[in-house]
């Protein structure tokens, strides 16, 4: 995959600094064009005892149109001088913010987009990261608010021998070529610590013909393959973790716990996952 177009989603109302300087060194890295996209919920009118006025819903407007000036003058202000090419795109809309997400990445070969600090609870202004992966088509780059800056020195691949898995390596080559060192981990239960070695083997091989020295690691599990992943990554230091999105239902992600759960909304590095 090359990666010479990027959208970076900024969620309105929220500091979008640390997303934006990422997007724009992997814009210098690149040689990437940079598409800006905001997309929000008008307040809507309701009849009975929870009617709103006119006025208030006029008020949410005129602080919307606000709100999506100061995110494109942002996104300019940070990527103007490090972007080949620049775009924007805003929209209000009453559908899921997801859905236009995904259609407006059509021209996109990366997605990135914050940790929401409001997937379950504000749908007017916060993008359901689940939805928008499942939906998008694309990988997606998912950054946490509290990091700063995308190092690449460390990249930990977390492999299982699925179609999402095997999709987002794909997707990330251009990412773990820059990589200083890359490991992919498999977490396998003691009975099948062999035959993941052999899957290991394979992976570093094809990686290897890319150009990329990958380490192959196999780690015994302990029933909770997200936390393990995590100490793993811990341990190695990693500033990224690639992994298949949704290798389970997403409804039993979200409702048991599991990895993919655990990477969207991770704070402490950032994620970059497909599906």
């Amino acid at each position: 995959m090359n990666c010479k177009s990027l959208m970076v989603h900024l969620e309105l109302g929220r500091p979008n600094a640390n997303l934006l300087r990422i997007t724009a060194d992997l814009a210098e890295r690149f040689d990437a064009a940079v598409i800006g996209v905001a997309a929000c919920q008008p307040m809507q009118m309701v009849y009975g005892d929870g009617y709103v006025s006119g006025e208030l819903i006029e008020q949410d407007r005129s602080e919307i149109a606000l709100e999506m000036k100061k995110a494109e003058a942002e996104f300019r202000g940070v990527l103007a001088a490090r972007a080949p090419k620049l775009s924007w795109r805003s929209t209000e809309m009453y559908a899921s913010l997801a859905d236009y997400l995904a259609r407006e990445a059509r021209c996109a070969d990366l997605v990135i987009t914050g940790v929401s600090t409001g997937d379950l609870f504000d749908a007017s202004r916060a993008v359901n990261t689940g939805a928008l992966v499942m939906q998008v088509g694309r990988p997606v780059l998912v950054v946490p608010s509290a990091v700063p800056e995308l190092k690449l020195e460390r990249v930990l691949v977390g492999w299982k021998d699925t179609r999402e898995t095997r999709r987002a390596v794909s997707d990330a080559l251009p990412l773990l070529a820059q990589a200083a060192h890359v490991s992919v981990v498999e977490i396998a239960a003691e009975e099948d610590m062999t035959d993941a070695r052999a899957r290991l083997a394979d992976v570093a091989s094809w990686l290897l013909r890319h150009g990329i020295n990958a380490e192959p690691v196999v780690a015994r599990s302990t029933n909770d393959d997200a936390t393990r992943l995590s100490a793993i990554a811990q341990e190695q230091g990693a500033d990224v973790i690639v992994a298949g999105a949704y290798g389970h239902s997403r409804l039993r992600e979200w409702a048991l716990g599991g990895v993919t759960r655990d990477l969207l909304l991770r704070t402490d590095r950032c994620s970059f996952v497909s599906h």
